[in-house]
């Protein structure tokens, strides 16, 4: 864990570094989305792929990260880094309660309650009228940012050391008594219940950070995109780029979302710039079909046979 938080540390401040060398600000905005969606995933992976529980609730939780940081600037003029430990919060919190109410559900039972939390939230915005209701709301970013050369560049590093926290939070999640139990319930639930595993309060444990960490993602939303409404913020994208990311990477360890998102998301970006967005929606579908035919396991599933080549 030393050597990789180090090492998370460098590519933070690597990170900082290109910010400086690279002038055009077009490149940080596509960085910003594949960085995005390499979080998510991470961070979908924690229930997901560790207890095999998949969680169709991503865009409810990135929406209602992303309204969080609406709710508190129009309210407080809160600024955004002291917005997003409220968004993970409120996002925390808010899986908790789902937990305790879907997590007794299993296989598509349990994919269609998430879903259903997405539309209910989706909902209530919509008709939230401080927050802006179905007309959105717009925020004007500053326009100097200390140490940054352009906002862009700003929200690219903030989006990066989400991205690491995320890992970091995976990777203790992976090695701790939490992540093993959650691998003993994807194998087998009654059997680990059987050995006195508390599955139940483990899956709510694991929802809840999960949440938060998509929460804590979709909070720079809205200033990222300078104008937000619900459709955007709740927009099913997020769900199925979550889940398909990780699938194609490998649900197992938390390097295979990460590999996934960073294939997946150059890919998506390199085939919108070319031949529209939904190309890239396109690209994201097939891509998924074939790993899910072909390779079950993702990218990661294929390195032991290789090594036994």
């Amino acid at each position: 864990m030393i050597r990789l938080a180090l090492a998370l540390l460098v590519t933070l401040f690597a990170g900082y570094g290109i910010t400086w060398v690279i002038g055009v600000d077009y490149w940080f905005y596509a960085g910003y989305t594949v960085l995005q969606f390499a979080a998510l995933a991470v961070a979908w992976n924690i229930l997901g792929g560790y207890a095999g529980y998949v969680n169709f609730g991503a865009a409810g939780f990135v929406g209602i990260g992303a309204y969080t940081t609406v709710f508190l600037q129009k309210w407080l003029d809160l600024p955004l880094l002291a917005a997003i430990p409220s968004a993970a919060l409120v996002a925390g919190l808010l899986g908790c309660l789902m937990g305790l109410i879907t997590l007794r559900l299993r296989g598509m039972y349990f994919a269609i309650g998430t879903l259903a939390l997405t539309v209910l939230l989706e909902t209530v915005v919509t008709n939230w009228s401080f927050v802006g209701g179905a007309r959105g709301a717009y925020l004007i970013p500053p326009f100097v940012v200390a140490g940054f050369a352009s906002w862009i560049k700003f929200l690219f590093v903030l989006m990066l050391a989400l991205l690491l926290i995320a890992i970091a939070v995976a990777a203790w999640v992976e090695q701790s008594p939490l992540g093993r139990g959650l691998r003993a319930l994807k194998d087998s639930e009654p059997a680990a219940e059987a050995c006195g595993v508390p599955t139940l309060r483990l899956k709510i444990i694991a929802m809840g950070i999960s949440s938060a960490l998509m929460g804590a993602v979709g909070a720079p939303l809205p200033w990222y995109l300078t104008f937000i409404e619900p459709h955007t913020a709740f927009g099913m994208n997020f769900s199925i780029s979550a889940v398909a990311m990780a699938m194609i990477g490998g649900p197992m360890h938390w390097s295979g979302p990460l590999l996934g998102a960073v294939l997946v998301g150059i890919t998506h970006q390199a085939t919108t710039v070319t031949f529209g967005s939904a190309s890239g929606v396109l690209v994201l579908g097939l891509s998924l079909m074939v790993f899910v035919v072909a390779v079950p396991r993702g990218i990661l599933g294929l390195l032991p046979r290789w090594r036994s080549k």
